[in-house]
This record gives C-alpha cells, sequence and structure tokens, in this order.
C-alpha cells in the first residue's frame, strides 16, 4: 500500500519527467526547423488516424475541445501548408480537413523528434529497466493494474 507522501513524490517525478521529456522534444523539432505547437501536432496526429479526412466538429470532439479552438490550430496549420480545407463531397456545406504532404512530412518529423527525445531520456536505462519500465507504463495507460477486491 502506497503513503500519501510517496504518491505524491511520484507525481512530482512524473511531471518532472514529462516537462523534461518535452524540452527535449522542442529541443529537437528546433534543430529540425519545424515550428509547430505541442496543440498543432496533436491535431496533426489526429487527423492523420483518420481514414478520411475528418470534419472540424470530429476533431474538436476527439480533442476534447471547443470547435473554435479547432479553427486556430487548422487556420495555423493551413498558413503553413500541413493541411487544406476540402469541400465534403455530400455536403458542400461540411468542410474537411485534409494531411498534404508537407504535414506528412512534419509527422514524421515529429515522430523521429518524438523517438529522439524518448532516447534522450530513456539512455541511463539499461535495456531490462527500459522492458520493465515499458510494462508498468502500459499497465498504466491501459488502466489494467491489479485491482482490490473487497
Amino acid at each position: 500500500m502506497s503513503t500519501p507522501d510517496a504518491d505524491g513524490l511520484l507525481a512530482e517525478q512524473l511531471l518532472r519527467l514529462t516537462r523534461r521529456l518535452h524540452r527535449s522534444q522542442k529541443r529537437q523539432l528546433e534543430s529540425a526547423d519545424i515550428a509547430i505547437t505541442p496543440a498543432q501536432s496533436r491535431l496533426l496526429r489526429t487527423v492523420a488516424h483518420y481514414d478520411r479526412p475528418p470534419r472540424m466538429a470530429d476533431l474538436a470532439e476527439r480533442l476534447e475541445v471547443v470547435p473554435r479552438a479547432v479553427t486556430s490550430l487548422v487556420d495555423g496549420l493551413e498558413a503553413g501548408g500541413c493541411v487544406r480545407r476540402v469541400p465534403d463531397p455530400a455536403n458542400r456545406r461540411v468542410t474537411r480537413i485534409e494531411l498534404t504532404d508537407t504535414g506528412r512530412a512534419a509527422l514524421r518529423t515529429l515522430r523521429d523528434a518524438r523517438r529522439a527525445a524518448a532516447e534522450d531520456v530513456l539512455a541511463p536505462l539499461t535495456t531490462e529497466q527500459r522492458k520493465v519500465l515499458g510494462e508498468l507504463l502500459s499497465t498504466l495507460v491501459d488502466g489494467s493494474g491489479p485491482r482490490c477486491r473487497e
């Protein structure tokens, strides 16, 4: 059983690790000369997960933000040539968001920066430690850890 102090320390360590990972990723992106914000990066990854170009409302729902926030993100990415607005063939009043070749290239660069940042952060760990950490993180992400029985 954990204690409140131990849980608080763990929470602080997780936050510090997240900040370190973000700083490392930011350095990687700066060296690749790509100017995409974390929110824009998330939007690009979300657009890429759809089988066909999503509607703005789909993106807002998936990202759990208000539609106006998606509009601002799309505006910035469109100005950078990463996405384009395209009309829905079935309903001309609906606009869909499509990745461009530039957007796909930016996604590859972002993926490479995330991997390099992770490698930077994980460098002190042995292969066995990385395996254990991966298993622990999977448990936390999936929420499938052991359950208490009453």
